[in-house]
């Protein structure tokens, strides 16, 4: 078995978008960098590495002479995000191959009707959204658009953890799922991009509502 070898960099910042992902970290939270080395057992020279590549996507901010904290959440980088995210998730799904594509609409399909509550805990959300969208761009073989799609998704998430919380009751629209679904089984990948598309923007406005206006 060949032997994945990474910079230490990459693996870095991995290990502090999981971190994030499970709300780990809160917003405006600043960075001890040294502690941070110490608790991963890695010098500061790739922490830093990792830190910068996270603040070039706008997960971290930078100042000179403070360093790096985890960027605090607003409205107008909830919005560009999900708008990149649906873009991206497009882009993935056209360039996927349709006759994969139509083998597995009826597991989206499933995905979608076993999970019809309009109402969920924000984590029971995810776990079945993720599992849908994963498949729904298994399909995809630009693994370069797929980290990219990781990476804006991770930015997103910790919204819905700060804002929201583990427990907190969401809206959600299976309906969404299942009409992308039905436009993947019939072969009408322009119109399920689109479905897509409206997923993604639909809940935004949901989240919207509960992010603060500074």
């Amino acid at each position: 078995m060949p032997i994945e070898r990474r910079p230490l960099r990459e693996q870095i910042r991995d290990e502090l978008l999981r971190r994030l992902d499970r709300g780990d970290f809160s917003a405006g939270t600043d960075i001890n960098e040294a502690a941070l080395a110490g608790e991963l057992g890695v010098s500061r020279t790739p922490l830093r590495e990792a830190l910068i590549t996270l603040a070039g996507e706008g997960v971290l901010e930078s100042s000179q002479g403070r360093g790096f904290r985890f960027a605090p959440v607003s409205k107008r980088e909830f919005r560009e995000l999900c708008e990149i995210v649906a873009a991206l998730e497009s882009l993935a799904l056209e360039t996927s191959d349709p006759g994969y594509l139509r083998k597995i609409a009826p597991e989206l399909l499933r995905l979608a009707n076993d999970f019809p509550d309009p109402v969920a805990e924000q984590q029971i959300i995810e776990r079945h959204d993720d599992e849908w969208h994963d498949l729904l761009l298994s399909g995809c073989q630009n693994e370069r658009l797929l980290d990219l799609i990781t990476s804006v998704k991770a930015g997103m998430r910790r919204y819905a953890h700060l804002i929201a919380g583990d427990d907190a009751p969401l809206e959600r629209e299976a309906a969404e799922h299942r009409r992308v679904a039905e436009l993947l089984t019939t072969g009408e990948l322009d119109k399920a991009t689109e479905a897509l598309r409206d997923n993604w923007v639909n809940g935004m406005e949901r989240m919207m509502s509960r992010i603060p206006t500074p």
